[in-house]
């Protein structure tokens, strides 16, 4: 990482922020120096205050009261246009991209000049050549935005915000949905924006790419600003404890697993889609009681497909899979409901589409799924006495904030969304636990928990399937380590041989020979 710019030349300062929602106080008095030609790190657990606080920078809301000074000039920022004309430029964790338009189109939109479009196009092409040899930002123009992985998507919308200007550029949870490589190449990108003076504020959960990656980190705690360090002196562990407030052990404890009886297997499982796609080709695997099993691979590659079918949400093509003596085949299909009747609890990897729906309040989250069951319904109607009790119950056990089961489920943070979905799927005492991305867009403090219940329920002789593009969690989770390409299984190593060398390649299906002895080929799916 090269040196920052003159440190006393401040691109963006801040002066007793204050921000109000309601009862709610988002940011308290923050201050804030961000030096010009820097990268630098806002952490924070969820809730925080980090989102509201960049949103005020880029003039989605307007602060109760302080100062935003721009290059040393106080200025008043009403809305994203004013923000945009000082020179600030925002990439959004959910990008705002137009999937039928081209790369082109979508960058020029909004800054359209004079009423005929060809003249624009012609000269953002020539402007998007340039920015994109001398911030190694190279995209195909011409290329419709849908057909474009996530990493080229993500390209764009920084390209977006250079190409309108942009000198101060914020980038909120940047790598959530980039492969290790893909986070490789974005930092070589931000030190080619850093070089050529542009400052970056980069937003994320994620401390080793704060270590990796910035020159000064600041860590928000409760909407106040709690710390200010240069990265080059600052550790994990010092910032873990600054986000939370207290010691956080960043390290799983867990013993040597001791693997029982075998509850789930699959047999030359296959899934073809409505497109007549195989997204699962002939995968044989196998979940015992009383180990974790993960799932490494880029995402794409039939990992959510098989946790799909293993959970009776997708019917399989061809091939078997057998829970707890059950076999389940394209002639003998299953349901979400029956897979759970048969001892299956399911964590999805998306909590905001499968997990919960956003206009319950919490009680509801809590039941769904095992809403029909007795324990919640009498003879005619539903017992609100006991649901509420039961949510109240679960919130408590997991540290679910705040504790109120009639809250609404869109207001909670999604740290606190994914501990309701655990703890409803924990409570109801599987035989095998489906987990997917466990920990996507948590907080550091409730990762601890997550991690260590994870390894509690294996001990507790449960089965887990754990998918995850944390490369960092499959590896201090797992017992077992199978990796996926292409829908296919690609290889398996135990955890005492796996490491991200090993597995990066066998994601990639790149197997070399003296590699290839260390790599154990998964077995067929062991008959019950």
């Amino acid at each position: 990482m090269s040196q920052p710019h003159n440190e006393n030349n401040i691109a963006l300062e801040l002066c007793g922020i204050d921000k109000k929602f309601g009862a709610v106080h988002a940011n308290r008095n923050i201050d804030l120096k961000v030096p010009a030609g820097t990268i630098h790190g806002i952490i924070g657990e969820n809730g925080a205050g980090k989102s509201t606080l960049m949103n005020i920078i880029y003039g989605f809301y307007i602060a109760d009261s302080g100062d935003i000074k721009i290059s040393g000039k106080v200025r008043k920022l009403t809305s994203s246009k004013e923000a945009i004309s000082y020179g600030i430029g925002m990439v959004h964790q959910h990008f705002m991209l137009v999937d039928n338009f081209s790369v082109l189109e979508n960058v020029i939109l909004g800054a359209e000049e004079g009423g005929l479009l060809q003249p624009s196009l012609k000269k953002a092409r020539k402007e998007l050549q340039r920015l994109a040899t001398e911030y190694q930002l190279d995209v195909p123009l011409d290329a419709l935005i849908e057909d474009l992985p996530v990493g080229l998507q993500q390209r764009v919308e920084i390209l977006k915000a250079l190409y309108r200007g942009a000198k101060i550029l914020i980038l909120d949870e940047p790598t959530g949905v980039l492969t290790p490589q893909e986070t490789d190449h974005l930092f070589k990108i931000f030190d080619a924006l850093r070089d050529q003076g542009v400052t970056i504020l980069l937003i994320t959960h994620k401390l080793r790419e704060i270590l990796a990656a910035t020159n000064n980190v600041s860590v928000m705690r409760q909407g106040e600003m709690v710390a200010h360090r240069k990265t080059a002196e600052t550790n994990k562990e010092e910032l873990a404890e600054l986000m939370v407030g207290r010691k956080v052990r960043l390290k799983v404890d867990r013993s040597k697993a001791k693997p029982q009886q075998t509850l789930l297997t699959t047999n030359k499982l296959t899934y073809t889609d409505e497109m007549g796609v195989d997204r699962l080709k002939e995968v044989s695997m196998s979940i015992k009681a009383g180990e974790v099993v993960g799932i490494a691979g880029v995402s794409g590659n039939g990992q959510s497909e098989l946790m799909s079918v293993l959970a009776g949400l997708l019917k399989p093509t061809k091939g078997q899979l057998n829970i707890n003596g059950t076999w389940i085949d394209a002639n003998h299909p299953s349901s979400a409901a029956k897979v759970r009747e048969l001892g299956v609890g399911h964590i999805p990897e998306d909590r905001l589409v499968m997990g919960l729906i956003k206009s319950f309040t919490a009680e509801e989250s809590a039941i769904l799924g095992y809403q029909n069951s007795s324990t919640y319904n009498g003879k005619l109607l539903n017992k609100p006495g006991v649901i509420n009790q039961e949510c109240a119950r679960l919130m408590e056990e997991w540290d679910v904030r705040p504790q109120d089961p009639k809250l609404r489920s869109s207001l909670f943070s999604g740290g606190n969304q994914q501990k309701l979905i655990i703890a409803r799927e924990v409570d109801k005492n599987p035989d095998v636990l489906l987990i997917g991305q466990p920990t996507r867009g948590v907080d550091i403090g409730a990762i601890e928990t997550i991690h260590k219940r994870i390894i509690e329920l294996r001990d507790q002789g449960k089965g887990i399937l754990l998918v995850s593009v944390e490369l960092d969690e499959i590896m201090a989770l797992s017992d077992r380590i199978i990796v996926m390409f292409d829908g296919q299984v690609v290889g398996e190593v135990s955890a005492e041989q796996a490491n991200e060398k090993l597995l990066g390649m066998m994601m990639a299906n790149i197997m070399p020979e003296e590699l290839q002895t260390t790599v154990q080929q998964p077995s067929a799916g062991e008959q019950l």
